[in-house]
């Protein structure tokens, strides 16, 4: 059956402006970092993003590596391009990143031209565009200087194959100096994507503040803490949880007494607020005008559409934002 988008699906979802920009994002946008590789069921992957588009959600995270097996989350979505969305191009904001390991040999990962160039190119033609949106520097490279990495993506966008990039898991310090780089070769910055949740705050301690005074936007992943802060460890561990995988990025041992106590509390206040706890933690980022948007992942269409009803409450009260500091404060991390 031919996919039409519903005609409102612009009626419900809020826009905010990408920094000093002329670009605006959905408040919450779509990652594709787990259940959309060549591993999960297709029909599903397929559903997931064409509810997103439905209902708002303009704006869908990539990155070369993204899986399993590393790349076919970006041929995933280029199928449904292609079968789709070919018609919406326009209507969409694309992104892919480089930067973690990709292929063998010394130009697989990190942030040199050459590695940076190729990858491009390789997520292009997996996902069947002419250009992406935005790509990022997913992280920082400790031997290939700045200019460099700096230069390559400059050198992207003036070739037409990215309209905008941006920086991914740079620190304060880092940040500064590879804006300053790209300001002189004049191609700024649009956006920076870093982790950010209730319980992992290292961005509050300066970056939030260099990419405001420098008009860039910023992205939140990991707003849920990959799970936690949602109601599914209310109790326990569930089975064919991240945390039960025994090799996730989300260990048992992250798990303690103290996190559980904390995330029973904020449990309980978001119930209070007419909301899930993951509402509630993607309404809590969303509060700081410096954000743009948070990217949420999904496994089905349903969690896609309770955590679309966050928008539904995005307002707190002192009292309630102070309850939140409270109960969060003995597991709150701090450092990048």
């Amino acid at each position: 059956m031919e996919y039409i988008a519903s005609q409102d699906r612009y009626d419900n979802m809020k826009y905010n402006r990408c920094g000093r920009s002329g670009i605006k994002l959905p408040a919450i946008s779509l990652g594709l970092w787990h259940n959309f590789g060549s591993i999960d069921v297709y029909n599903n992957s397929r559903n997931i993003l064409l509810s997103a588009f439905d209902n708002g959600i303009t704006h869908f995270d990539l990155a070369n590596n993204y899986g399993p097996d590393p790349g076919s989350a970006e041929e995933t979505l280029g199928r449904i391009m292609k079968n789709e969305l070919k018609p919406y191009r326009d209507e969409l904001i694309i992104s892919s990143k480089a930067g973690y390991y990709m292929w063998p040999g010394p130009y697989g990962e990190w942030g040199s031209k050459k590695n940076l160039v190729a990858s491009l190119n390789q997520s292009l033609k997996r996902m069947g565009l002419e250009y992406v949106d935005i790509f990022y520097h997913h992280r920082p490279d400790p031997e290939t200087p700045l200019e460099e990495t700096m230069g390559a993506l400059d050198l992207i966008v003036r070739q037409g194959k990215a309209l905008y990039i941006g920086l991914s898991n740079y620190s304060a310090e880092q940040t500064k100096k590879a804006v300053a780089i790209l300001n002189d070769l004049g191609t700024p910055c649009l956006i920076h994507q870093p982790r950010y949740n209730i319980f992992d705050r290292w961005v509050e301690n300066g970056l939030l503040d260099v990419l405001e005074k420098n008009g860039i936007g910023c992205i939140s992943f990991s707003p849920l803490a990959q799970g936690l802060l949602t109601n599914r460890y209310l109790n326990t561990i569930p089975e064919n949880s991240r945390m039960a995988k025994p090799h996730g990025f989300l260990q048992k041992e992250a798990f303690t007494a103290e996190k559980k106590k904390a995330i029973t509390g904020l449990h309980e206040l978001a119930q209070k607020r007419g909301q899930s706890l993951a509402q509630m933690s993607l309404a809590w980022i969303l509060k700081d005008k410096r954000i743009t948007s948070v990217l949420i992942g999904a496994s089905s269409v349903e969690q896609l559409q309770n955590n679309l009803r966050t928008l539904d409450n995005l307002n707190f009260t002192a009292e309630e934002l102070k309850l939140i500091d409270k109960l969060s404060e003995p597991v709150i991390q701090n450092s990048k």
